[in-house]
């Protein structure tokens, strides 16, 4: 049984490997969906990245690292910007967020997501507009509300009666009347090729649909008249490639919007469908065009609002995985290889678990690839792990290598830029990567290596 990469068992994983890997014809060939869209192997059959070898990468900023094409992200920004021109795109912070890939979204003129003071603290000090923020979370504390309504955030996302109370009591003492959603649980799980339609959703996050939670919200904030309801938001799910989902939910919260209309006498001008939007991890994966999701999603809002009488609201969406995931490989050093009773090859390499979780979390698949030179060797099917102290510090759980693969070697994992990052930790005290943006053939640190002494100056004890 197979399941979703999102979910605990991603099936069909054995000492062989799973059923749809199979044996390359050239084991120094790249799969173009997989790598940021400036990474080829060079003349000397080392990896470049606009322009600029890897080797040269791990010389000057050491391994592991996280490399980003920027131009790769910017455009992947524009595609989204492009295919979308009447919705507002907000970038899903979550994902990965510094102060420079904050000023890179904004000046391709997405808006922003964030989820924490923290992400929030970032977003503002790296100069994105207030009003182009949207500001998430199931748990948001009196300062975070109380910072946003300062800054001026351009909406919040209401996720409990609670919060509502909260933010209706600051904003009254402010003066201040903040745009809102309301997030809606409307029963619909997706991931990857799957959804499932439930009658309720046992989860954290938003108002249940089922229930009467959602539109009980809805009518408190508009009968209290102290926040500027603008619409619903709702969220299915993550690395979706099958839209089908999304015409579900969509069918389940612009009837709520028409109860809200037919109760209330009002009709909410925006609409969220959130994010999820999947990439290509290995060769299984076939992820949609921007161009693609956006025709599908447009003539699903279409068709429904019509079903409904509604007018079409203004749409926002919430990509972020398929933004930077694509545009970031990890660069790591094998530090051993390790044949293990003709079973299995173990190569370890100088990250793991501390840098990408994802695939001991999540069960997640990765690619890999040799780095820093070419093979004329036969392929070899190697398991890439992590140096910690962990049996499941995997990073890669099957991958064909060259059988030539060595100490002192190069290895790139491409698809690393969503939650590789933001998700590390230092395990085993180990300091995290840092993260190298390449363009035109130069390489800038945007995010500098953590060290021992970054370490140490947490501990006071």
């Amino acid at each position: 049984m197979r399941a979703h990469e999102a979910g605990a068992m991603h099936g069909d994983i054995g000492d062989r490997g799973p059923g749809w890997l199979r044996p390359p014809a050239d084991v120094n060939a790249l799969v173009p969906q997989l790598w940021p869209r400036q990474v080829e192997r060079g003349a000397g059959g080392a990896l470049t990245v606009a322009g600029l070898d890897v080797r040269e990468l791990a010389a000057g900023y050491g391994t592991p690292a996280y490399v980003l094409d920027e131009d790769d992200l910017r455009s992947r920004a524009r595609d989204f910007r492009d295919a979308f021109p009447d919705v507002d795109v907000y970038y899903a912070g979550k994902a990965f967020l510094c102060r420079a890939v904050v000023r890179m979204i904004a000046e391709e003129g997405l808006h922003l997501d964030v989820c924490s003071g923290g992400e929030l603290a970032t977003a503002l000090s790296a100069g994105m507009p207030a009003e182009r923020i949207g500001f998430h979370g199931n748990n948001k504390s009196v300062a975070e509300l109380t910072r946003a309504l300062d800054a001026g955030v351009g909406r919040i996302i209401l996720d409990s009666f609670t919060e509502i109370d909260r933010l209706t009591a600051l904003a009254r003492e402010r003066g201040v009347r903040p745009g809102v959603l309301i997030r809606v649980t409307v029963g619909v799980e997706a991931h990857t090729h799957e959804f499932i339609a439930t009658a309720h959703e046992d989860q954290k996050f938003g108002f249940s649909l089922a229930g009467g939670a959602a539109a009980a919200a809805a009518f408190t904030v508009i009968d209290e008249g102290v926040l500027d309801l603008r619409g619903l938001h709702s969220h299915i799910g993550s690395q979706i490639f099958d839209t089908s989902g999304f015409e579900v939910s969509a069918r389940r919260v612009l009837a709520l919007q028409a109860q809200i209309r037919d109760a209330r006498g009002v009709e909410l001008p925006e609409l969220d469908l959130g994010g999820g939007f999947g990439i290509a991890y290995t060769t299984q994966d076939d992820p949609s065009p921007p161009a693609e999701l956006a025709k599908r999603l447009r003539k699903i809002v279409d068709s429904e609002c019509a079903a409904e009488n509604l007018a079409v609201p203004h749409l926002s969406i919430e990509p972020g995985r398929a933004i930077v995931g694509p545009a970031v490989f990890t660069l790591y050093e094998v530090g051993t290889v390790k044949d293990v009773d003709g079973l299995r090859t173990y190569v370890s390499v100088d990250g793991g678990m501390s840098d990408n979780i994802r695939t001991a979390l999540y069960d997640a698949s990765y690619s890999a690839t040799l780095a820093g030179r070419a093979s004329t060797a036969e392929p070899l099917l190697a398991r890439v792990v992590g140096k910690h102290c962990e049996s499941g510090d995997i990073v890669v759980k099957d991958e064909f290598l060259p059988a030539d693969v060595q100490p002192g070697d190069l290895v790139a994992v491409p698809g690393t830029g969503a939650y590789c990052r933001s998700m590390a930790s230092n395990y085993n005290h180990v300091p995290r990567p840092p993260v190298v943006a390449v363009r035109d053939g130069r390489a800038r640190l945007i995010v500098r290596r953590e060290t021992e002494e970054d370490l140490l100056a947490l501990d006071v004890g």
